[in-house]
């Protein structure tokens, strides 16, 4: 077994022993089919009638957040960049927003972002910021990573504005190791019921050299209910850190291998043409810029995969130049990690939010008052392409 590879199992089976023990989870933290009504977010749900507990409509949880933030600098504004090829604009696009929204844990822990004032990473703060720009741009589909925040926050925040929910942490969380933390992060993925008809979701944790890693995704099979199409979306968080390229690379793949398998199992189910039209988004941090292996790895796939966000540059071929920007002990970091994938057979770009600009971001960089991570999100707009 060669160097990289003795690391790699050292380090895998390091980890599995130690998800085997206790680890610190708050009393909170329950099983996730059951959160408990009491330990509810109480400045985003409200108890009605029983036991039943709603957070408010779209428009009155806005105006919530706005109120909440209202001694605060304004939010970083963005626009759609439309794209036109002559074709007329779809009546109805797919709206998709990929969002690494910083656990709060790290975020008041382990990250140290020191030119963050603390105050401005409270989660009495952060939060308002988080449902303010879900709200501002109403995904379709949403996928996060990083959240630590599910079962007081969200998952009764989007059921109630008629989001279906799924959710996978990590086995080994790094959120366990911080005094107070709330329970794992892990990835979620949710979808406006109205759009779409769950077919099947699962979790999958992602395994390199046939054992399994702390890192995951959640893939989840949809039927768009306004024309048919299937619709497969994954959510992925990878391996963090330089000097871990090639674990990246080996995550990426197991992912890549179980969306083929899932593809051609829909495809050999389906009745008609259906089968060729199985429409594929995958959404990331994947901790890599467009130079490694992994990124290569999803351009290169039989699934026909290509970056939503490289519409944004003038040629079409460029990613942006950022969609982290953070200060930590270590130096300033100014990368482009997150991606939204698409099958170019089936689906088109419509738009893409821009990206702000130094000026916007400011001096001390993400996270700050005006924007909740350290991660900006990106958000596309999608139409299907006709069935050939």
């Amino acid at each position: 077994m060669g160097g990289g590879a003795t690391r790699l199992y050292g380090t895998l089976t390091q980890t599995l022993d130690s998800s085997s023990s206790p680890r610190s989870l708050p009393p909170s933290y329950l099983d996730p089919r059951q959160p408990a009504v009491s330990n509810l977010d109480p400045d985003l749900c409200q108890q009605q009638k029983g036991s039943s507990v709603y957070p408010p409509d779209s428009v009155e949880l806005l105006r919530q957040c706005e109120e909440a933030l209202r001694d605060q600098p304004p939010r970083l504004h963005r626009k759609f960049v439309l794209l036109n090829d002559g074709d007329s604009a779809p009546s109805s696009p797919i709206r998709v927003m990929q969002w690494n929204i910083l656990a709060q844990a790290l975020g008041e822990g382990v990250d140290n972002f020191v030119q963050c004032p603390r105050e401005a990473l409270s989660w009495s703060r952060r939060k308002h910021l988080i449902i303010e720009e879900i709200l501002t741009y109403r995904p379709h589909i949403l996928c996060l990573q990083e959240v630590d925040h599910y079962h007081d926050t969200f998952q009764p925040v989007m059921a109630g504005l008629g989001y279906n929910g799924h959710f996978c942490p990590k086995p080994w969380s790094p959120c366990l190791d911080v005094e107070g933390n709330n329970g794992p992060d892990g990835c979620a993925l949710f979808f406006d019921q109205s759009q779409f008809e769950l077919l099947d979701s699962v979790n999958v944790r992602l395994s390199a050299m046939m054992i399994p890693t702390n890192q995951v995704a959640v893939v989840t099979t949809l039927r768009c209910r306004s024309t048919g199409r299937f619709v497969c979306v994954a959510v992925t968080h990878l391996k963090a850190r330089s000097g871990w390229e090639w674990l990246r690379s080996a995550q990426g793949s197991d992912l890549l291998w179980h969306l083929q398998n899932l593809v051609q199992k829909l495809a050999d189910g389906s009745a008609g043409d259906a089968g060729g039209n199985i429409s594929l988004l995958i959404c990331g941090d994947f901790n890599a810029v467009p130079s490694e292996e992994v990124y290569r790895r999803f351009t290169a796939s039989p699934l026909g995969l290509d970056s939503a966000c490289k519409k944004l540059s003038q040629d079409g071929l460029a990613e942006p130049e950022y969609t982290t920007w953070k200060i930590r002990a270590t130096g300033e970091c100014c990368s482009t990690l997150d991606y939204i994938w698409y099958t170019k057979n089936t689906l088109k770009v419509v738009a893409v939010l821009d990206m702000p600009t130094e000026e916007q971001i400011g001096p001390n960089r993400l996270p700050s008052f005006i924007y909740p991570s350290d991660h900006l999100s990106l958000v596309c707009d999608f139409s299907f392409k006709e069935k050939e």
